[in-house]
């Protein structure tokens, strides 16, 4: 075959320091717009971005020759610089320094974009813990909590 062909999507939750909740209305969309931008000139694409004032969700689309913990590293490295350069906040802005990720099949891009989208309305009966550790479970990961917040 002469060619690379592929179709990597990469479902990607990661949330501010100690779960901090600085992400406010006015930050949230330039943050995602400044999100799609990143990953976008790296040669990637973000299908959709969502979240509340503590995380970020983001669908991610990649080429095979890039890989999900660089990317990851540039966004979130690139946002918090930006954030910090332009005083979005008061006081400095920091991400959490781990990541979660989970492959996403193309007939399952729908829902999990609606659950994206819908982060706000989601997190009015599910605390970010309590939906971080699920998703963990669903996707058969194992963690140990104690390692999981800092």
């Amino acid at each position: 075959m002469g060619s690379t062909l592929s179709n990597l999507i990469y479902h990607v939750v990661f949330s501010t320091k100690h779960r901090a909740p600085i992400i406010g209305r006015s930050l949230k969309h330039e943050l995602y717009s400044y999100m799609v931008g990143i990953v976008n000139g790296e040669g990637g694409k973000i299908l959709i971005v969502g979240g509340t004032q503590d995380h970020v969700h983001g669908l991610i689309k990649l080429k095979p020759s890039q890989t999900l913990s660089t990317i990851v590293q540039k966004l979130k490295g690139h946002s918090s610089k930006w954030i910090n350069q332009k005083k979005k906040i008061q006081g400095r802005f920091s991400w959490q320094s781990g990541y979660a990720a989970y492959s996403v099949s193309r007939s399952l891009l729908p829902r999990v974009c609606r659950y994206i989208k819908n982060q706000d309305e989601h997190h009015r009966n599910h605390s970010f813990r309590d939906e971080y550790t699920r998703l963990l479970q669903k996707h058969g990961i194992e963690f140990d909590e104690k390692y999981l917040w800092d």
